[in-house]
C-alpha cells in the first residue's frame, strides 16, 4: 500500500513540475517589467472610445492592453465603448462628452475630417507608425495620412448554425428566406445592413444615385418581418444559444463564434462585400492631444499589436506583429482572405450630405415598417380627428335646438 501511495505521489509531482512551467511561461509571456519599467505616475487619465469586444483585456490568459499602457507611461486609461460608427458621432456632435482616443470605421473617419471633428496627429510621437504596411497608409478615407492610424481591418460576412440551416449557404438571399422567418438577425446600422442590400442588387456600395437607395429600403422592408432582431454585439448571445441561426457581421469575430460553438460556421457571399479598416484617431476637442498620441503609438508596438490582436481576432495592419500571432490564425482566409475574395470587395468612402440624409431618412422607415404603415397610421388618426370634430358639432346644434325649444 506505501509503494502505491508513493508512486502515485511520485507520479503527481512529475506532472506538477511539468505543468507548473507551461502556465509560468504563459504568465511571463506578458511580463514586460525587466524590459519596460514601471512608470510614476503622471495624474494624466485619458479617454479612449472603443468599439465592444476590441481590446486584449486580460481575460482567458490575455495581455490586459490598458493596464500595460498605464505601467509603462503612469497614464491612466478610462476605456468606455460604443456599437456603432453612428452612435459615436452623435456622442461627438453632441457634445456632451470628451474623448482624447476613438476608433471609427473608415468612411466614418471622413466624414469626421471633412467636418473638423478631428485633430491633426503629430506623428513625432508616434514612431512605431513605421510598422503599419504600405497598403494601409494614405487610404482612401484619408489621402495624407494626417488624421488616422489603422487599427484593424476585415470584411463582412454571413454567420449561419448547421444545426439549422443545412442547405449551403453561398448569397445574402437565405436572409431573405421566409423558411427561417424569426430567426435571422439584421445589423442595427444604416451602412451595413444597406450594403447587403445592395450587393444583392449589384449597385455600388457607395452609389449617390437615389433610386438604388430607394430599392435597396425596399428590399430592407421586404426582409423586416423575417428579421427576429436588428442586432450589433447581441450577436454572440443569440447565435450561441440557438435563439438565432443566420447573421450578418464582421470575420475578426468569426473566430469567437466558431470557438464557442462549432456548429456555427462564416462565409463571405459570392455577391461581395465590404472590406473595411478600423483606424485610431484623436477628436479636435481632446484634452490630452500627446498623451493620446503615446497611447496610439504604443498600440502599433509589434508585440503589442500582435498580442491584442491574437485576443481580438481580427486582422492587424502590420506585418511585423504577425510574429507574435497564432500561425493558425495568419493562415486561416477568415481572418486574412485571398485575393479572389478581396477583389469582390469594395470599401466604404463617406457619401455626399443629400445621400446621407436620404440613407438616414430611409433607414428610419425600414425600421419604423415603412412609409406606407406610416401612411395607414395617419389616416387612422385623421379619421377619429374627423369623428371627434363631428361629434362636437352635432352637441352644439343639439344644445342650441334644446335652448331654442
Amino acid at each position: 500500500m506505501k509503494k502505491k501511495f508513493f508512486a502515485v505521489f511520485f507520479a503527481l509531482l512529475v506532472l506538477c513540475t511539468a505543468v507548473v512551467p507551461v502556465f509560468a511561461d504563459e504568465a511571463d509571456d506578458w511580463d514586460f517589467s525587466e524590459e519596460y519599467p514601471t512608470a510614476e505616475p503622471t495624474g494624466v487619465t485619458i479617454n479612449v472610445y472603443n468599439w465592444g469586444e476590441y481590446i486584449s483585456n486580460g481575460t482567458e490568459g490575455s495581455l490586459d492592453v490598458n493596464a500595460e499602457f498605464t505601467r509603462r507611461t503612469g497614464i491612466e486609461v478610462n476605456y468606455t465603448t460604443f456599437d456603432s460608427n453612428e452612435s459615436l458621432y452623435s456622442k461627438l456632435a453632441g457634445g456632451g462628452a470628451s474623448y482624447d482616443v476613438i476608433v471609427p470605421s473608415d468612411y466614418m473617419i471622413s466624414k469626421l475630417m471633412n467636418e473638423n471633428m478631428l485633430a491633426e496627429l503629430d506623428f513625432s510621437n508616434i514612431p512605431n507608425f513605421e510598422y503599419i504596411d504600405e497598403q494601409f497608409r494614405n487610404p482612401d478615407y484619408d489621402p495624407e495620412n494626417k488624421f488616422s492610424v489603422p487599427y484593424t481591418w476585415g470584411t463582412v460576412g454571413l454567420f449561419y448554425n448547421t444545426d439549422y440551416v443545412t442547405e449551403p449557404v453561398t448569397s445574402w438571399s437565405i436572409l431573405w428566406d421566409e423558411q427561417y422567418s424569426g430567426k435571422i438577425l439584421m445589423f442595427d446600422n444604416p451602412r451595413d445592413a444597406f450594403a447587403i442590400a445592395q450587393e444583392r442588387l449589384g449597385f455600388s456600395l457607395n452609389s449617390t444615385d437615389e433610386s438604388e437607395w430607394e430599392q435597396a429600403a425596399m428590399l430592407l422592408k421586404e426582409q423586416k418581418p423575417l428579421v427576429q432582431a436588428y442586432v450589433m454585439d447581441q450577436i454572440f448571445d443569440k447565435m450561441e444559444s440557438g435563439e438565432a441561426w443566420l447573421a450578418p457581421y464582421y470575420s475578426g469575430d468569426a473566430g469567437t463564434l466558431v470557438e464557442n460553438n462549432e456548429n456555427i460556421k462564416f462565409i463571405v457571399p459570392e455577391e461581395g462585400t465590404n472590406y473595411f479598416v478600423d483606424a485610431m484617431c484623436i477628436p479636435a476637442t481632446a484634452e490630452h492631444k500627446k498623451e493620446a498620441e503615446l497611447y496610439i503609438n504604443f498600440m502599433c508596438d509589434p508585440e503589442i499589436a500582435g498580442a491584442n490582436m491574437d485576443f481580438v481576432g481580427y486582422a492587424t495592419p502590420e506585418t511585423a506583429a504577425k510574429d507574435y500571432l497564432d500561425p493558425d490564425a495568419v493562415a486561416n482566409p477568415i481572418y486574412y482572405p485571398d485575393q479572389d475574395v478581396l477583389d469582390r470587395t469594395e470599401v466604404f468612402v463617406n457619401l455626399p450630405s443629400e445621400t446621407s440624409n436620404l440613407l438616414d431618412t430611409l433607414w428610419a422607415e425600414v425600421k419604423m415598417g415603412g412609409p406606407g404603415q406610416s401612411a395607414v397610421l395617419i389616416a387612422i388618426i385623421l379619421v377619429f380627428l374627423a369623428v371627434y370634430i363631428a361629434i362636437i358639432i352635432w352637441k352644439k346644434q343639439k344644445r342650441k335646438r334644446e335652448m331654442g325649444g
